[in-house]
């Protein structure tokens, strides 16, 4: 590295630990990596430090760095005009709205574009109680649908935290985490069941009259990548349909081919009455997120107001790769991709819970993944305690992958991975032996 290269780095750096305050994190001690470009799968440091991006960085870069398609697309906009307000017809906002309705069942008839995840969560809550005209919103314990006030509470984890005391409304259930429940059951059908059941009494104990929406991540995503038992998603459709109560599904990390549909719901065989959505959308690229509703709500506000806003909604660069992502994902064929490239994570991840002593499940869908990492595998203890590691042991195990050149976050005693769709059986199972070295120092020296 010259002293040029060198200096740099160091100011940047600098500049970034003296200005900027780091989400999810204690400010003292900090180590970000400077970044100096980005391709693929993977990313480099001023000093050629080659980094593969095993979290799509916040499980949102689907298509990958430098993808000149969504580049191109964004600059073409950006010469034609980079701002109109919400209430303007345009091109890019119009085309994609079609789009994302197209891609959805036949019951979705209109889009609320956001800025990101959470506004679209927020925005999305507004409109089921504003529809209904009812206040309460369930939602469930493992679950993250963003920081923001709103999305804050709808929120189930720790994160909700700094938010309390709360806004009242918000009702909080348990997920089917078939792997932690001390009931043993004989299918997942009964599984399913039995989660079902509980909700609809709980839902009676709160009175269904006062229920606006009940709000899912699909498939929960930081929280353990969480895959509901065949069934639940029916049994919750059913729910809802019994007491006229809006299913909104968070589709803001699953959505966009990351579990080989284009929409996780679709594998449960439902149709949701709105879907969040943001992250996959554009890849990263231009920040957007949006609601789409079904017809009947869409006619609802025909000659309701609809009170809701956002300066940013829709933006017109942000629309642009939008559309852009859309096509590239049709004309390129992701969906088989992360099919073909899921099956053989799949296959990596088996023998890696078949050999380690640390590894107590690994549950995957697509290129959706998480390694559930225990003291026992008998016991099932988790490595971590819930909401809590004084000792720092996942941010040891994620610094192995790191000096490995894994890139990846944990959370909890989980530790993600979720590539960029465009990754290729030779760069997955490259990556994949260095998690294996890595849960093999785990084995010897954390448990």
């Amino acid at each position: 590295m010259d002293t040029t290269t060198k200096s740099k780095a160091e100011t940047i750096k600098e500049k970034s630990l003296k200005y900027n305050l780091q989400s999810w994190s204690k400010q003292g001690g900090l180590n970000p990596i400077a970044v100096e470009k980005a391709e693929g799968i993977y990313y480099w440091d001023y000093d050629g430090n080659r980094y593969a991006d095993m979290s799509s960085q916040l499980v949102n870069l689907n298509l990958g760095h430098g993808n000149r398609e969504i580049i191109e697309a964004v600059k073409e906009q950006a010469e034609t005009y980079c701002f109109m307000g919400p209430s303007f017809a345009v091109e890019s906002r119009a085309t994609l709205a079609e789009m994302v309705i197209n891609l959805l069942p036949d019951n979705f008839g209109k889009v609320f574009f956001t800025n990101a995840g959470a506004d679209a969560n927020e925005n999305a809550i507004k409109m089921a109680r504003m529809f209904t005209g009812r206040k309460k919103i369930f939602s469930r314990y493992r679950s993250y649908h963003g920081s923001t006030f709103g999305a804050g509470n709808l929120t189930g984890e720790p994160r909700r935290y700094p938010l309390e005391p709360g806004i009242p409304g918000f009702v909080k259930f348990f997920d089917p985490y078939i792997y932690r429940e001390p009931i043993k059951f004989e299918s997942e059908e009964a599984a399913a069941a039995y989660y079902v059941a509980k909700l609809r009494e709980q839902i009676c104990y709160e009175g269904p009259d006062s229920v606006a929406a009940i709000v899912l991540e699909t498939i929960t995503g930081s929280n353990g990548v969480i895959i509901p038992p065949t069934g639940y998603l029916k049994g919750v459709r059913k729910i809802c349909d019994d007491y006229g109560i809006v299913l909104i599904c968070d589709e803001v990390m699953a959505g966009f081919g990351r579990t080989g549909t284009m929409f996780a719901f679709e594998h449960f065989g439902i149709k949701p009455d709105i879907v969040t959505f943001a992250k996959g959308i554009t890849c990263g690229y231009v920040p957007l997120g949006g609601a789409a509703v079904s017809k009947e709500i869409a006619a609802y506000f025909d000659d309701h107001f609809l009170s809701c806003g956002l300066t940013y909604s829709g933006h017109p660069l942000a629309c642009a790769a939008g559309v852009a992502c859309v096509n590239y994902y049709s004309e390129h064929q992701i969906l088989n991709h992360v099919n073909e490239v899921g099956k053989v994570l799949g296959e990596e991840l088996e023998a890696i819970k078949a050999k380690h002593a640390c590894v107590g499940d690994a549950r995957y869908i697509g290129l959706f993944a998480a390694i559930e990492l225990v003291k026992d595998k008998a016991t099932r203890e988790p490595i971590v305690s819930y909401g809590g590691d004084p000792k720092g042991v996942m941010g040891k195990i994620v610094g192995l992958l790191k000096q490995k050149k894994f890139m990846t976050y944990s959370h909890e005693n989980m530790i993600l991975i979720c590539p960029p769709l465009i990754i290729t059986e030779e760069q997955l199972k490259e990556e994949m032996a260095k998690m294996d070295a890595v849960l093999d120092i785990v084995d010897k020296e954390m448990l």
